[in-house]
């Protein structure tokens, strides 16, 4: 029986999958290969870069011009900046590698015999040479999750690479891959030794190429998915397909393990004589953010790095203006945890709903049970009630609840609310989150189950525009702006009420003149106003 994978690379025999060469230019990386070229193949963590090299290994092993050989130098980053001891084991994975593809111990042997007498900074290198002379075929090394390296280890396999390249590829490989999250060329490496850093593009400035692998594209997302209908007879309903793609864009991780927890994790879901819906995604959505699966986890600790700070800050508080650099958005983009392509925005809707709450998350734990004073006896969510309790606990927590969180100023201004709006919906409704840079505001989107429906995709919606009125701009200018935007999300949503919150961080204000609820009106939408 085959499952979605979500653990290490894919086996088609044991996984659903989308042929890893499928989701490259195939044709161009044999060009570049053909070439005797040295390049670099990055993509985020879990997007199937392994996946692709081994299938690629495999490739050109059984077309017989090259011999091919995959190897992870992951182990040496143990070594940190121990020169001495990372490349032996870098020569010891290759050494291994060998045996187990090629059934060849030459490397072995070479290691064996010069050792003694070649120091660990041309081992690599003196290695590369005597097996390349002696293979019968040009060489190929795939060198997968070369950015675990650091340091010192690190500038010594790539220079070691280096030295060796005019030499190929009679007595060096003819052609390099390094395989990582981000371009060689952006790498910033401390070196011990020197007390300074040196940059991936200078020790390694033979790059020819940079390749990165998308993600799945819709066809191939309803492609994967169909694989599990024709072993199983199982199908997906089309608002289930769509709404796999909608929540993950592709991102083959997200695809992937909400298709495992809907179909094999979910109890009612391994009745294959039913159908998966889309309210079953949603509930493997939750799943997956709730229990903080590895994956997510990971791009979490990700958020606590200042150079993602200075990206996703701004994101989160909508502001308008940005001080982050190139570079800082471009390890971001390669990290995945915003799209590749303008304008700024989140990669997708399930990491722009995971990353507010891991960040509020400590806060919301802490808050009381809100739930009971702003649901009825009929189970209808009033949310006039929630944001006026939420506005009696900014004016008593504000400053202490803000200095909680991670990210600061205006973004926890926006993370104090959906902190407060999040504790409410978890018991039963959900919420989704619009924002992103240049956009100046927040909008969120409750959706609460109509009370007396048994149709779970019968929902009430509720707009929450969410605005910061700063200093050196008039209250009439942000509120019209913030009702005309809140108008226009909720024509777009079909919304049953709108709302609009405003933070006053005019310092010379008193909680009093600062704190006021209204109605008004924005073209024939009536639009609450709670500001604070």
């Amino acid at each position: 029986m085959r499952i979605f994978n979500t653990e290490g690379p894919v086996f088609a025999k044991d996984h659903y999958c989308i042929p890893p060469l499928e989701r490259v230019d195939l044709e161009e990386l044999l060009t570049l290969i053909d070439w005797k070229k040295y390049f670099v193949l990055h993509a985020p963590r879990q997007s199937g870069k392994t996946s692709m090299l081994k299938a690629l290994a495999e490739l050109l092993n059984d077309e017989g011009t090259y011999r091919c050989v995959y190897m992870n130098v992951e182990p040496a980053q143990a070594a940190r900046q121990d020169v001495d001891k990372a490349i032996p084991w870098v020569v010891g994975e290759l050494a291994l590698r060998a045996r187990e593809t090629l059934q060849d111990d030459l490397v072995d042997e070479i290691w064996s015999q010069v050792s003694d007498r070649v120091g660990s900074g041309l081992l690599l290198k003196e290695v590369l040479v005597r097996w390349s002379k002696a293979s019968p075929k040009p060489l190929v090394l795939l060198i997968d999750e070369i950015d675990t390296m650091v340091g010192d280890s690190l500038i010594s396999v790539l220079r070691q690479l280096r030295s060796g390249y005019d030499m190929r590829p009679e007595s060096f490989p003819q052609s390099v891959i390094l395989c990582g999250v981000r371009d060689v060329r952006d790498y910033r490496i401390f070196s011990a030794t020197d007390q300074n850093y040196t940059s991936g593009g200078s020790a390694f400035n033979i790059k020819a190429e940079s390749v990165r692998i998308g993600d799945f594209c819709e066809p191939k997302v309803q492609a994967l998915l169909a694989q599990h209908t024709a072993d199983t007879g199982q199908g997906f309903e089309v608002a289930a397909v769509e709404r796999i793609w909608a929540l993950t864009r592709g991102q083959p991780w997200l695809v992937n393990a909400l298709a495992q927890q809907v179909c094999f994790k979910d109890k009612a879901g391994r009745d294959r004589s039913a159908a998966i819906g889309a309210d079953a995604v949603e509930v493997a959505k939750e799943v997956l953010i709730v229990n903080r699966v590895t994956h997510l986890d990971q791009l979490a600790a990700k958020l606590k790095e200042d150079r993602v700070r200075r990206v996703i800050e701004p994101m989160l508080a909508g502001r308008e203006t940005q001080s982050y650099s190139s570079e800082d958005l471009g390890y971001v983009r390669d990290l995945g945890l915003v799209a590749a392509d303008d304008p700024v925005r989140m990669a997708n809707p399930t990491y722009a709903e995971a990353v507010p709450r891991q960040l509020s998350y400590a806060l919301q734990s802490g808050l009381q049970q809100v739930t009971a004073w702003c649901v009825d006896a009929a189970g209808e969510l009033n949310v006039r009630s929630l944001l006026e309790g939420f506005q009696a606990f900014y004016r008593e927590n504000a400053e202490h609840a803000v200095q909680r969180f991670d990210y600061g100023g205006e973004a926890g201004l926006h993370l104090l609310l959906q902190a407060w709006l999040q504790k409410v919906v978890d018991s039963g409704g959900r919420i989704e989150r619009e924002y992103g840079l240049g956009r100046g505001r927040t909008d969120l989107l409750i959706l609460w189950p109509l009370s007396g429906s048994a149709d779970p995709r019968r929902v009430a919606k509720h707009v929450i525009e969410c605005k910061v009125w700063r200093p050196g701009r008039s209250l009439d200018a942000t509120m019209r702006e913030g009702l005309r935007q809140a108008a226009g999300y909720m024509d777009r949503c079909g919304a049953d009420s709108g709302h609009l919150v405003v933070f006053d961080r005019r310092p010379d204000k008193t909680w009093d003149e600062r704190i006021f609820r209204r109605d008004e009106r924005s073209g024939d939408r009536l639009i609450t106003v709670c500001a604070m």
